[in-house]
């Protein structure tokens, strides 16, 4: 997913970024002491752990994770092998703080001193685990995004708000962000925290300013319009030579004249089909037409030729189905790896508002290779991706692209 692991734990692939070693050099820059060590020992051990407990929450559900160590941070990525419930994505989140707390309590403990409360006889390497384990443990779970906190937050809003719980979270985040900062610097005790609240706060703004809207700028050839032309006026005489009307035109066709069944043949018979294909998808048929052909399919849904099943994925984006999408798509892509797929599947992946999973799909489709201008493409004018381009990990696949 990014790059040549620094080495593998319990097969977990480890990447250390040149940002994590500077911000230990920087700890102990700011700490010339003993404290100093000891507290970026402390944080490269419990941050470690802490994405530990991500990955082992992911691999839990089937998926491959990954973890980088970066810059003020680190990150479990993962390639979920199904749509993952919204128990399931809280449970990933809460399990890295809930390492990071119970091995710096349990350490604290061996060590003879409180988790939280300060006492004078406690000694560098005690501050330092207290610090970096149950107090950091505790911030991180703190109800504002980007922390783990608002993520686990965001799942439970989403069963109220289904599809719509991130941007009114990210409104909250800001708005208890920016109030706890305000409070913290006037507590003569707490300013030293406050700065702790800038980070989460600039990445907030960059979230909420990603709004800008894409348009697409698909290239139309002569077959998209012919297929076009078809579903707006059921005139196939624009055909152009080699190509016929998509399955999903000849399907609703069958629909119309009353007979289902057929038409649930003919979609059927194209994904098992090992020709050539020799059509265009259906991207501008009406959306409630798709959504019924769609149903007229079984489950769990079929696979077969791997273009029809690229098609299958666009058309469960277009009606809206994007569990269904992630779903199939990664089911496919366990198959035929192709940078195509991939992206589908991360773009379905960041509309249900799953950062890390549509970031890990990113990550797949770059590795695949053989199709890295579309992936390209679609980083660059998929408005799906808005509220990724603030993301460093973003920016960093972007960038990768450039350079290959």
């Amino acid at each position: 997913m990014g790059g040549q692991p620094a080495f593998h734990l319990f097969r977990f692939p480890i990447h250390i970024r040149p940002g994590f070693l500077m911000f230990m050099v920087l700890v102990v820059f700011i700490h010339p002491n003993e404290f100093g060590f000891w507290l970026a020992g402390s944080a490269a051990v419990l941050t470690l752990l802490h994405e530990l407990g991500h990955a082992f929450a992911a691999r839990g559900t089937g998926a491959e994770a990954e973890i980088s160590l970066d810059f003020l941070a680190g990150y479990a990525s993962f390639v979920p092998v199904r749509a993952l419930r919204r128990w399931e994505r809280a449970g990933i989140s809460v399990a890295g703080p809930a390492v990071q707390i119970g091995v710096g309590v349990l350490a604290l403990s061996l060590m003879g001193a409180s988790p939280l409360d300060h006492a004078l006889s406690d000694t560098a390497a005690i501050e330092a685990i207290r610090w970096t384990g149950p107090v950091m443990g505790l911030f991180n779970l703190v109800p504002v995004l980007p922390l783990d906190g608002g993520n686990i937050a965001m799942a439970g809003l989403d069963v109220f708000l289904p599809g719509r719980a991130r941007k009114p979270m990210l409104v909250f985040s800001v708005v208890l962000t920016i109030s706890a900062a305000v409070w913290l610097f006037t507590q003569p005790r707490y300013q030293g925290l406050a700065y702790f609240v800038i980070f989460p706060l600039i990445v907030q703004l960059q979230m909420l300013s990603s709004t800008r809207a894409v348009k697409p700028s698909r290239r139309i050839n002569a077959g998209a319009e012919g297929e076009a032309r078809a579903w707006a006026a059921d005139d196939v005489s624009m055909m152009p030579a080699g190509l016929v009307p998509s399955p999903w035109y000849r399907a609703y066709q069958q629909l119309r004249a009353g007979e289902p069944e057929v038409a649930r043949a003919v979609l059927l018979a194209d994904l098992t089909s090992d020709e050539p294909p020799d059509w265009w998808p259906p991207d501008t048929a009406p959306r409630e037409t798709l959504a019924t052909l769609v149903h007229l399919l079984p489950r769990p849904l079929p696979h077969g030729r791997p273009y029809s099943e690229l098609a299958l994925v666009r058309v469960l984006q277009r009606v809206g189905l994007h569990d269904d999408a992630v779903r199939y798509g990664a089911e496919a892509f366990g198959v035929t790896r192709t940078s195509a797929m991939a992206l589908m599947v991360a773009q379905s992946s960041a509309v249900l508002h799953d950062p890390d999973t549509a970031l890990a799909w990113l990550g797949a489709g770059i590795q695949a290779g053989n199709d890295l201008d579309s992936i390209a493409d679609g980083m660059d004018r998929l408005p799906d991706f808005d509220e990724l381009r603030h993301d460093d990990r973003f920016r960093r696949l972007r960038a990768g692209l450039d350079e290959t």
